[in-house]
């Protein structure tokens, strides 16, 4: 017998317990690019949860659909959702989590019966429902999530300089025009300017792989993709004695992501090195 109880109709729920990207993204047409990126509907893990959600929720509101299989009415929200989520045009994001399969994000939301939907904003629970509800209340809920973009996102999702720049001077820690220029700057050679301007926000995935880029850039380390394991390997010969060589092995690694399969290795010849 599944663990969880499986419940038909919608209630409200209480306050998660806490406030880990691997998984299938789906592009929804003409999505607004103020998002940052066009992620409708994103399938998470345990170990995905933290980036997917907590992270990402500080650029998005992310609305996190705790389902399983066996679940009748789960399978009658999850479209709805879906549905729901992709008419925001990216403002909202959806996050699909099997609770079978990943039991700790389940515990920490104190789950008592599913299917479970949590809205996630600046990495805290902010709304909630336990249930199936109907089409015309989810698109309640998730338009409380959805206000209309201000002028600093519409200049945002324009991505050129000059736009990201004005919509900064209308919101200076605008997320999504933070770390778009920040990029921009990496290409055209400016790290310092940028990784000023990661520091008015709070870090992300997104942000510490782009200040990890901005620092290479600052230490003229250019490498081709065939060559960073030449220097990781060249690095970890060096990284308990020496600070800089720590830091520019950690910044390489961060730039490979952690969907890379060498950066799980990398972090542990690391660790062995330190410790």
């Amino acid at each position: 017998m599944p663990g969880w109880p499986c419940r038909g109709g919608g209630a409200g729920v209480g306050q998660a317990g806490w406030g880990r990207r691997g998984g299938t993204e789906v592009e929804t047409p003409n999505a607004q690019p103020g998002a940052g990126r066009v992620q409708a509907v994103i399938d998470v893990t345990d170990a995905s949860f933290e980036r997917d959600v907590l992270d990402r929720s500080v650029e998005v509101p992310v609305v996190v659909d705790l389902w399983a299989p066996w679940c009748g009415p789960c399978k009658t929200l999850g479209p709805i959702l879906e549905r729901v989520v992709a008419a925001t045009d990216g403002r909202v994001e959806l996050a699909k989590l099997n609770v079978d399969d990943n039991p700790q994000v389940a515990q920490g939301f104190q789950v008592q019966s599913i299917p479970a939907v949590y809205a996630v904003r600046d990495r805290q629970v902010v709304d909630g429902f336990i249930g199936a509800l109907p089409e015309a209340q989810v698109t309640e809920f998730v338009a409380r999530l959805n206000p209309e973009p201000t002028e600093a996102d519409l200049l945002a999702a324009q991505g050129d300089e000059a736009s990201l720049r004005q919509a900064l001077e209308l919101q200076r820690d605008h997320p999504v025009a933070v770390v778009a220029l920040a990029r921009l700057l990496v290409e055209q050679g400016s790290p310092e300017e940028a990784l000023e301007l990661l520091g008015r926000i709070p870090e992300t995935a997104e942000s510490r792989q782009v200040a990890a880029e901005a620092r290479l850039v600052r230490q003229n380390v250019t490498l081709s993709p065939d060559g960073i394991e030449a220097a990781l390997d060249g690095l970890l010969e060096r990284v308990k004695a020496d600070e800089s060589a720590r830091q520019e092995f950690l910044d390489l690694l961060e730039t490979l992501g952690p969907d890379d399969p060498r950066t799980a290795g990398y972090r542990r010849a690391l660790a062995a090195r330190l410790f």
